[in-house]
Order: structure tokens, then C-alpha cells, then sequence
């Protein structure tokens, strides 16, 4: 296994990371328990929650795997504070401080760890000073409850604000960022891609199969298949990230991968993992099967002839298939 320095520490993480959200909802908990173990014995030592996740399911779930096979010191743990917890309660959300500590407080609890190795904001909030969230989260450093911080789906100017102030009153620093980004969606080159890498970010992007669209299941004028994320989505919102674009670049991206002798998910995959900058992909498999699926990316190389081709189809900086929501919306969470 390869192992990658996430961002500027001196931390060591595997170039794929496992995505536990769907564990305890669409994923049993015996079946999410064999699913951590297969990954670690592939060598992946990077696990990736967060408290809204089934409104804290998803921890309580992956803290119990790992509380079974007493494998938690040799691992990177990694939750995420924002989303909104209850829906009686407005301070229930966000990133003031004390939605932060309170909500660290339980992740703790629920992941049966009396740490975190990174604690990530899952999303910036415009009317909440990013100083507060700051020191907040420094706190949690200083205490020992959290030992890296990092950020989700932030703007290149919101990072390098963070990055400023952080040196201004001497706070502990984001150290990584988890942006959206695969081969439909390249728009992160642009600006966020290069601040990130200017300021010594690991890159952890989510969403490498554009929510499953190169999984290589959806195909022109061929039926939907069932049980599947973009079958069970609303009609409306399903045109948007399926339309002619979407499937043009989807029936071009297949004969690069068979030539290859890959599939489109392992091609894409490897694709996202060995682009410049990036440090680790986060998978997330609903059951066994797919894990296995997505743990072959792990063998393919990509070469510079393989990127050129990609970029023939679907040019850097460019879109076509805009699959992330920028809020907490009906659909973000309920797949």
C-alpha cells in the first residue's frame, strides 16, 4: 500500500478512504462490521463519518466496528460537525462554538474513542465568523479530544481566509479540505485545486463516481437500474445530472476504460486517486460488493496518455455533470 502525507503533516493515510455514511441506514450494522474489516485488510486505514449522518447512526456504527476488532489505534478516524442534529432546536446546527463542542462531545461518545484524529466543518456558514469556529476548534486541539482539523466544501478564497486567520492569532490550522470532484465535475481545478496545494492542503475529495453516474450502470436509453440513487431520485433533479452532456461523456469514458481491460468505476476511480494534488478519494459502498469493486481502483495506474484522453472528453476546470447540492437540502442526505 502506498501511503500519502496528508497535506503538510506528517500523518500517513491510505490513497483510497472509506465513507461510512451510509452505516446503520442503508447499510446493516453486522454487514457494515465486515465491511471495516475487509477494508483494513486491504491495507485502508482512513475512515470517514459524520454526526449527521443518520443523525449519529453512522458513528455509533462505525465506533462499534471498531470497538469489536480493537483496531482503533491503528487507524485515522475522521467525523464531521454542521448539519442540522434536531429540528426543534436552531442552535442544533451549524459552526459556533457551541454547537462545535457540544456536538464533538457526542461524536466522542457515539465513535466509543476518547479522540479524533480529524474533525472536520462540513460546511462553511456565512453568518458565523470563521474566527469562532477557529478557536472552537482549537480548544478541542489543546484539550486533546481532536488532533487535526479540516474543512468540507469550502471556496478557495473561504480557505485561504481560514489559513490568515489562523496565522493572525495563532490557532491551530485546517490541514485538509474535502471538496466534491470526479471526471464530470472538474470544476475544483480551477481555483480551489491550486490554493490547496499552495497552502499545503490534503485533498480528500468526495463523491469520485459522481454519485454512481461512472459506476458504468447508467446507460443511454437503457432503463434505469433499480435501487440505485439516481433511480430513486426525483424525475426533475435526475434531468439535471443525467442529461445529453452527462451521457455523452459517459458513452466516451467506456471504451477508454475497456480498453484498458477496466471498468468504468475502477478507471474513474484510479483517475480521481492519481490526479495531482489529490491525497485520498473517499469511497462509499453500500455493501460488500461494491467495496470489492471500488478496492480494484487500487491496482490501476493512470498514465499521461490515459489523462489526455479524459480530458478530450471532459476538459479541466470544466462540468458536465453539476452533481453537487451547495446546501443541506431534501436530497442531500436521503439517497
Amino acid at each position: 500500500m502506498e501511503y500519502r502525507s496528508l497535506g503538510r503533516t506528517g500523518l500517513k493515510v491510505s490513497p483510497l478512504c472509506l465513507g461510512c455514511m451510509y452505516f446503520g441506514t442503508r447499510t446493516a450494522p453486522e454487514e457494515a462490521y465486515a465491511i471495516v474489516d475487509r477494508t483494513l485488510a486491504a491495507g485502508i486505514n482512513f475512515f470517514d463519518t459524520a454526526n449527521v449522518y443518520g443523525r449519529g447512526r453512522s458513528e455509533e456504527v462505525t465506533g462499534e466496528a471498531f470497538r469489536r476488532n480493537g483496531k482503533r489505534q491503528q487507524i485515522v478516524l475522521a467525523t464531521k460537525v454542521h448539519g442540522r442534529m434536531a429540528d426543534d432546536d436552531p442552535n442544533m446546527q451549524g459552526n459556533s462554538r457551541r454547537h462545535i463542542i457540544e456536538q464533538c462531545e457526542a461524536s466522542l461518545r457515539r465513535l466509543q474513542t476518547d479522540y479524533i484524529d480529524l474533525y472536520q466543518i462540513h460546511r462553511p456558514q456565512s453568518d458565523t465568523p470563521i474566527d469562532e469556529t477557529l478557536r472552537a476548534l482549537d480548544d478541542l486541539i489543546r484539550s486533546g479530544k481532536v488532533r487535526y482539523i479540516g474543512t468540507s466544501t469550502y471556496a478557495a478564497w473561504q480557505a485561504v481566509e481560514s489559513q490568515w486567520v489562523s496565522h493572525e492569532l495563532g490557532l491551530n490550522r485546517f490541514v485538509c479540505e474535502q471538496p466534491p470532484y470526479n471526471i464530470l465535475d472538474r470544476r475544483i481545478e480551477r481555483e480551489l485545486i491550486p490554493a490547496l496545494r499552495t497552502y499545503g492542503y490534503g485533498i480528500i475529495p468526495w463523491s469520485p463516481l459522481a454519485g454512481g453516474l461512472l459506476t458504468g450502470k447508467y446507460r443511454r436509453d437503457q432503463p434505469l437500474p433499480l435501487n440505485t440513487r439516481y433511480g430513486d431520485i426525483p424525475a426533475e433533479r435526475r434531468e439535471s445530472s443525467m442529461g445529453k452532456q452527462t451521457m455523452d461523456a459517459i458513452e466516451a469514458l467506456i471504451p477508454l476504460a475497456q480498453a484498458r481491460n477496466l471498468s468504468l468505476l475502477e478507471f474513474s476511480l484510479a483517475w480521481c486517486m492519481h490526479q495531482p494534488g489529490i491525497t485520498s478519494p473517499i469511497i462509499g459502498p453500500r455493501d460488500m460488493g461494491q467495496l470489492e469493486q471500488n478496492l480494484k481502483a487500487l491496482d490501476v495506474k493512470i498514465s499521461d496518455e490515459d489523462r489526455k484522453a479524459v480530458d478530450a472528453v471532459v476538459p479541466p476546470g470544466r462540468v458536465v455533470a453539476p452533481h453537487y447540492e451547495a446546501d443541506f437540502g431534501p436530497h442531500t442526505y436521503r439517497w
